[in-house]
């Protein structure tokens, strides 16, 4: 396997509280998937799972290279946790036609969050060499 790109993001968790607050679902419908929300609103502090996992998405997006938009969409990448604890991405829709499209093998993240700041890097790795 080869790298493919590397990403890395960082948020203000207040920033996504604010849009919590004043959005509510509007905003989580738009950016995350029902799994994942289903997930950050069990935890006691929901925000800063939300935070994560919105830097999680930017950071896959700059390892694309591509940005959210017009090749790869918030809801296309899912980040989710295998039973060991660890992050893991799922794709669907244009971010999974993107993958294949680039022969991408694997996608590896890490995330963290503080009281004020969550962060997430992405790791893409590809079969071409």
């Amino acid at each position: 396997m080869s790298l493919f790109g590397i990403g890395i993001d960082v948020v203000e968790v207040d920033r996504i509280q604010s849009s919590l607050d004043e959005f509510g679902s509007q905003f989580t419908n738009r950016i995350f998937t029902p799994l994942e929300q289903e997930y950050c609103d069990r935890q006691k502090n929901r925000e800063l799972n939300y935070a994560a996992r919105f830097a999680a998405k930017e950071a896959i997006a700059k390892a694309f290279g591509t940005g959210i938009g017009k090749s790869i969409g918030w809801r296309d990448m899912e980040i989710l946790r295998k039973d060991s604890g660890e992050p893991t991405v799922l794709l669907h829709g244009k971010g999974k036609e993107l993958a294949e499209s680039l022969n991408i093998d694997e996608i590896k993240i890490s995330l963290t969050h503080a009281k004020h700041y969550a962060a997430a890097n992405a790791v893409i790795l590809t079969r071409i060499q």
